[in-house]
């Protein structure tokens, strides 16, 4: 099964998204339904979705697990849920099914140390006890927050989201590439082959600006622990759907035809256990 690992729909007539604080978000200060994605998977042969949040919202969270009951591609959600709530599993136990992983903004916390805060560690046991996937929203100023609470939960699987965001715009490789490196052997860590075009500049990237960068994750992770995801639709501040797949594609090139096949939908279908029947359970849980 083909699997975008990672893409967001949001609709602005329900609520707004604060991470759109600027005008650089205007080309796509807009709703966004499945129906728009759609046409893009049809292209891409893709099956099926994971759906990420894009807001701190219970709210929110339970209308994506709404659209993923129901008949189209959507195969699971990552939602959003309030780590440090004592009450953290109940809530859990609460929302409807589909509900594969969890995800918080740590890039914007202003503690760079937000991962490794005790009540923060203690809500992450929790998705551990849930079967829950934790996907990291950071940069690379909290990789060694994550190093700390990636090994600190070897029970717990670990998603990068965006491999940290290097600042490819700038061409800045170290120390961002020994961290992904040291994280990397850590086992129960994957790695999402996104939203690389909107780390370079948007207007005038070129594929050989950003593939060192893909091919490091890929290095460093191997391919049964990388997902391709399109960060749809926020990538299309940089590229369209089509430019994503045809970098992933290319950065894949030169695996074998089932180190392909785990990127672009084999990891993605085991870690959160969606797209394939009885899928096994990722290294670490």
């Amino acid at each position: 099964m083909r699997i975008d690992a990672h893409h967001h729909l949001w609709d602005l007539s329900r609520r707004e998204q604060p991470w759109m604080d600027g005008p650089w978000a205007a080309p796509i200060r807009r709703s966004y339904a499945l129906s728009d994605l759609t046409p893009h998977l049809t292209g891409h042969g893709v099956d099926g979705t994971v759906l990420v949040q894009s807001s701190s919202s219970y709210e929110e969270t339970a209308e994506l697990l709404t659209l993923a009951a129901g008949e189209g591609p959507v195969t699971g959600v990552v939602g959003w849920a309030d780590l440090r709530d004592p009450a953290l599993a109940e809530v859990l136990a609460a929302l409807p099914a589909g509900l594969v992983g969890i995800r918080h903004q740590v890039q914007d916390e202003p503690d760079p140390d937000w991962l490794t805060r005790p009540d923060v560690l203690r809500g992450l046991g929790v998705l551990a006890d849930a079967g829950l996937v934790y996907d990291l929203l950071i940069t690379p100023r909290e990789l060694p927050a994550a190093h700390i609470a990636v090994r600190a939960l070897p029970q717990l699987s670990f998603v990068l989201d965006h491999a940290a965001k290097p600042q490819v715009v700038t061409g800045e490789w170290q120390p961002w590439a020994d961290a992904v490196t040291a994280l990397a052997a850590l086992p129960n860590l994957s790695c999402k082959l996104s939203g690389l075009v909107t780390e370079a500049d948007w207007d005038a990237w070129r594929p050989q600006q950003i593939l060192p960068y893909a091919r490091h994750v890929l290095d460093a992770f191997g391919p049964g622990r990388v997902m391709f995801g399109s960060d749809w639709p926020v990538c299309t501040l940089a590229a369209g759907y089509e430019d994503v797949v045809a970098l992933a594609e290319a950065a894949t090139g030169q695996l074998a035809p089932a180190e392909r096949s785990d990127v672009f939908g084999g990891t993605a279908g085991r870690v959160y256990r969606v797209g394939v029947p009885s899928a096994p359970e990722p290294p670490g849980r």
